[in-house]
């Protein structure tokens, strides 16, 4: 079974492609939503620019990167137009794509640590009225960290692919949903030893650790919440204890960010359980399960939009006002 295969299966069925297309549009608009409307409020703040949403810019970016580059060319594929990558094209695409895709997975993992370290600090932060404006140096340095090093990881994915024909078939099945090939491209690595290496690699280094992680910050800020809020009921504040200064704004970020954190766990856990199902148990269901990996491998690019409309108080005024005026309109 290929992405060819599965790409007939989808557009074949009006429902299924509705529902891909509805996705992918999600993915585009809200995720440039998010870039507008929160970068245009940290261009218009006079004082110190907001880290987190800082970071919800970088997330929402690499979101859209990734559907543009990817889903988008999916669609546009599905829709009938037959694409196949020259050889060098699928040099470049193979690699940009794991380059987006881990930068992704790690940007999203950076919301969670961001916030566990702000409800862990001992004293309140430093504000200066007339220092330099912009993000922290040690923000602007974890930026250049994730997409650096992702893109430095991504190399073997510039190098070791090839583009192949109507009739070739993927010889290295991967579960991984960071490097899986598409378009035509196929894997060309020297050995399947070293393609299997790449690929266990990477789905340990850019999945297992970053959704490990995201759990251990989550559960940890969840924790410090109740933690501070026990205190405060009970009148004991200890003089290391962290500074948590919003508690009802806080525990909102903690909610939506432990929402973010399991909608990205459900959609990677379902896409590579159906892709390994498939892999080692081809039975009847196995058609309809690689078209649920597909739609499951997007859906919080999709998503992620909408839960943090809901927590983002800048989003939620900009699409009300949207909302009345087509409801003025229409009504």
């Amino acid at each position: 079974m290929t992405d060819a295969v599965v790409s007939q299966q989808i557009s074949s069925s009006p429902l299924y492609f509705a529902l891909y297309v509805i996705l992918v549009m999600l993915g585009n608009v809200g995720n440039t939503t998010v870039i507008a409307v929160v970068g245009e409020s940290l261009l218009r703040e006079t004082g110190s620019v907001r880290s987190s949403d800082v970071i919800l810019v970088n997330m929402a970016f690499s979101n859209l990167m990734v559907s543009l580059v990817r889903n988008t060319v999916v669609m546009v594929s599905d829709l009938g137009a037959e694409i196949f990558l020259s050889r060098d094209m699928c040099h470049l695409m193979m690699g940009i794509w794991v380059w987006l895709r881990s930068a992704n997975v790690w940007s999203t993992f950076f919301l969670s640590a961001f916030h566990f370290q702000t409800l862990r600090r001992v004293a309140p932060p430093v504000i200066t009225l007339h220092g330099p404006r912009g993000p922290p140096g040690s923000l602007i340095l974890g930026f250049v960290l994730v997409w650096s090093l992702n893109l430095i990881y991504a190399i073997p994915a510039f190098i070791f692919s090839k583009n192949g024909d109507e009739n070739s078939t993927e010889t290295l099945m991967l579960v991984s949903s960071t490097t899986r090939p598409l378009m035509g491209c196929i894997w060309d690595f020297p050995s399947a030893y070293s393609g299997l290496a790449f690929a266990t690699s990477s789905m340990v280094i850019h999945e297992s650790i970053p959704i490990c992680l995201m759990n251990v910050t989550n559960l940890g800020s969840l924790l410090t919440l109740y933690a501070h809020g026990h205190s405060r009921n009970t009148g004991n504040k200890s003089q290391d204890a962290p500074v948590v200064t919003r508690i009802p704004a806080e525990r909102r970020a903690a909610k939506v960010i432990l929402t973010l954190n399991v909608l990205f766990i459900s959609s990677w856990g379902t896409n590579v359980i159906s892709v390994n199902y498939f892999n080692y148990n081809r039975g009847s269901s196995t058609e309809f399960l690689l078209i649920i990996a597909r739609f499951a491998n997007m859906s919080f690019i999709a998503f992620s939009p909408i839960v943090l409309a809901v927590g983002h108080r800048q989003l939620r005024a900009f699409i009300t006002s949207v909302l009345s005026r087509i409801i003025s309109v229409f009504g």
